[in-house]
């Protein structure tokens, strides 16, 4: 059953193999209510990975999910966030669920954090910034931190071209970038031979390709953290697959990234965070909230530790790179590019 509301979508969905019941001592009842929201879209392949390892974790107790994108078309517009927000907000109150599976950053600032010391019960994924910032630790939400790899990363790219040494990072206006900028500042010093010489937030299409091109002859490399909120003159935000193939045809020198997605599109490189062990990891503790009766508060913060070599081999056709096979063989290749298969 698919539900259409304000500006958000809300499907309910029987999936034998899970378990959540909000409760202090183990209960044996089922099945139990799970409200999965999503800061962005559930067709899109990180939601998709985390949830998939979700579910996995408690495959084995019943469960009904109800599912809701706080903003599926990935806008960025206030007005539609607070809506989906309040959506729901209202969803919790009316269905009443014995557990809530929040993904990335917007929902934490958006849902989660209404429901701070409330007795349902938050299990997070995929948070990028300070958790501070959401009022955590809190006694009702524990969860699983994203940090990514920007060490191991450079490491990659440098092995394919070990002259790199003068970088870009350019971003959009996802507040997801607030706590990756600040880990990859942190992590800078231990880089030998490293400098980001552009910081650069940009909010158009328009924008971005200029940055790109100037780029051309500035430095040695770049990475496209954030290319989902692109926008045209007319407010449309710009496809992320167009983002990447205008890329992959007008840039020329390599860059580099975090997750599979930006791989698959184009981008060179990447020591990748896996979207499967986010949610697994989420979805143990949703077990030991639901199963074993172990208050959020008591289960420790984690983050994931897995980190995966990802190349493109196309993209490093079109830059004249070569690769050697004992690099191949220890990577996830992309032999081409998912905006050709759309």
């Amino acid at each position: 059953m698919r539900v259409v509301a304000a500006a958000f979508f809300a499907f309910l969905v029987c999936f034998p193999g899970v378990a959540g019941v909000q409760a202090v001592e183990p209960s044996p009842r089922g099945p139990y209510r799970i409200l999965h929201v999503m800061s962005y879209g559930a067709a899109g392949e990180w939601n998709r990975e985390q949830f998939q390892g979700f579910a996995d974790a408690i495959k084995d107790v019943a469960v009904s999910y109800r599912f809701v994108e706080l903003d599926p078309q990935q806008t960025g517009d206030e007005e539609t966030l607070r809506k989906a927000a309040d959506a729901a907000a209202q969803v919790i109150d009316d269905w009443r669920p014995d557990l809530v599976y929040a993904n990335d950053d917007r929902a934490q600032q958006y849902v989660t954090r209404r429901f701070l010391g409330s007795p349902v019960p938050f299990v997070y994924s995929a948070v990028n910034t300070d958790p501070a910032a959401y009022g955590f630790p809190a006694a009702n939400v524990t969860g699983v931190l994203e940090h990514e790899h920007f060490e191991a990363t450079v490491a990659l790219l440098r092995r394919l071209v070990p002259g790199v040494r003068r970088i870009a990072v350019i971003f959009d206006q996802d507040p997801t970038w607030t706590g990756v900028l600040e880990r990859i500042r942190l992590a800078l010093p231990s880089v030998p031979d490293l400098q980001v010489v552009d910081w650069a937030e940009v909010r158009s299409f328009d924008e971005y390709k200029q940055r790109i091109v100037a780029y051309q002859t500035m430095v040695d490399a770049f990475a496209p953290l954030g290319s989902f909120n692109f926008k045209e003159a007319d407010g449309k935000v710009v496809d992320f697959h167009e983002v990447m193939r205008w890329t992959v045809e007008n840039s020329r020198i390599p860059d580099f990234s975090f997750w599979d997605i930006a791989v698959e599109g184009g981008t060179l490189v990447a020591v990748t965070v896996s979207g499967y062990e986010q949610g697994f990891l989420a979805g143990q503790m949703a077990r030991q909230i639901l199963v074993d009766g172990i208050p959020p508060a008591a289960i420790p913060v984690r983050s994931s530790r897995k980190g995966r070599p990802a190349i493109n081999l196309a993209r490093a056709r079109r830059l004249g790179i070569g690769i050697d096979s004992a690099t191949l063989l220890m990577a996830r290749v992309s032999p081409g590019f998912s905006w050709e298969r759309r």
